[in-house]
């Protein structure tokens, strides 16, 4: 299938815009009627502009899960779930996809092969969770179970923009200051320390040539870090090398690193835990969730992990030979193994590493404030020593 952008009009003669997979045009127009639009136009969506393309917000597949498992628990055909859904559906890319979904379901799919044409909205962890929950027969288990692992991963999602956006605004401020002392506060300064007619110390050199530096190269002061933004962010996206580097980096940063590494490995223990409890074997469960730790180092830890295990090596002991977790984290894992209750074990282990990651982040905020204070204390006082010094120094040749 193929995304098309569509025009269309509607019942009341209102035009429509929107997105939705279809075979080719004639599908498109089928799919159209069917959600009670009369077809305009269409046209492909190209990679790139589906790339950019909106995503389906993590609230809305919250509130998806949580009112088909109702659905389903009350003996609701899942088409006819599916389609109050879609018509009580807000967000207009995920109503389209429901809508799709019910086509490909009415056409003789099940709901997981449904929701495998659409893995922009439902990745893999998903379509294997509920392809364990139609085989069981468990599916309004498996929503509940899905609704509870979306609300964590909201819930860490925040910790992680908690901890990329305070230090950023921080930073932000601390440019800011600087930029302003540079370029608007110093030069006057400046001007009225040149006029004193005496030779200027070291310090004062430098602070006004490194304000003549703002002032004509602004644009290079402000540009280039955009530019260098930009620059790794299109290489980061277009070369799975310059990924797996950015990745690495990412996880030795200091402090910042240490609470990223914690906060991918709880979201792959919490979702181990889930898919292994719904009957999903070992292999495929780290199979399924490789692609969901957003990080490419610990995506080939796992790799080695499901190769060693594989291979005849215990659980226990393939991940403490790939040297992703922590000691005690390996011991917690040895115990569920031994009892039967690994499944327990990884939920233990996501609360362990979720409970670090909430403290963790809570001190590097602790440290981060009065060490930004500290830098623009820094800056003040060489500001301030720069140019009281020569004053002074004139000051006391007039006393003697």
């Amino acid at each position: 299938m193929a995304l098309y952008a569509y025009k269309a009009m509607n019942d009341n003669g209102r035009v429509v815009f929107g997105r939705l997979d279809a075979i080719n045009p004639i599908d498109l127009e089928m799919r159209l009627k069917r959600m009670g639009l009369d077809f305009i136009n269409g046209n492909p969506v190209s990679q790139g502009s589906a790339f950019f393309a909106a995503k389906v917000p993590r609230r809305e597949l919250i509130n998806f899960c949580f009112h088909l498992e109702q659905l389903t628990r009350a003996g609701v055909p899942i088409v006819e779930s599916l389609a109050d859904l879609r018509d009580s559906m807000a967000h207009p890319q995920f109503r389209e996809t429901i809508a799709s979904m019910i086509e490909s379901i009415e056409g003789g799919d099940t709901l997981s092969q449904a929701m495998a044409e659409s893995p922009r909205v439902f990745d893999g962890v998903f379509q294997s969770l509920i392809r364990a929950g139609e085989d069981t027969g468990n599916l309004p288990e498996v929503l509940k179970s899905l609704v509870e692992a979306l609300k964590w991963q909201d819930e860490l999602a925040a910790h992680t923009k908690k901890l990329v956006m305070y230090p950023a605004f921080l930073g932000s401020v601390v440019l800011g200051v600087t930029l302003f002392m540079m370029i608007y506060l110093v030069p006057r300064m400046a001007g009225f320390i040149k006029n004193m007619g005496q030779e200027l110390p070291m310090q004062t050199r430098l602070l006004i040539m490194t304000s003549d530096f703002f002032v004509n190269y602004w644009y290079i002061v402000i540009g280039l870090p955009i530019a260098a933004a930009i620059a790794i962010a299109v290489a980061v996206h277009s070369s799975p090398r310059a990924r797996h580097r950015f990745d690495g980096v990412k996880l030795r940063i200091p402090l910042l690193g240490d609470i990223l590494r914690k906060i991918i490995l709880s979201r792959f223990a919490g979702l181990f835990a889930m898919m292994y409890g719904s009957g999903i074997t070992v292999l495929e469960s780290i199979r399924a969730t490789e692609t969901a730790v957003g990080n490419l180092v610990i995506k080939e830890g796992l790799e080695r992990v499901g190769a060693m295990i594989g291979e005849g090596q215990s659980i226990t002991e393939a991940f403490r030979n790939a040297g992703l977790f922590p000691p005690l984290v390996i011991r917690m894992l040895r115990v569920g193994e031994n009892t039967g209750g690994l499944d327990t074990a990884l939920i233990n282990v996501s609360y362990f590493y979720n409970r670090d990651v909430k403290e963790s982040i809570e001190r590097v905020q602790a440290m981060i404030e009065p060490a930004m204070t500290l830098v623009v204390g820094v800056i003040l006082g060489w500001v301030m020593l720069a140019v009281l010094g020569p004053i002074y120094d004139i000051i006391t040749k007039l006393k003697t």
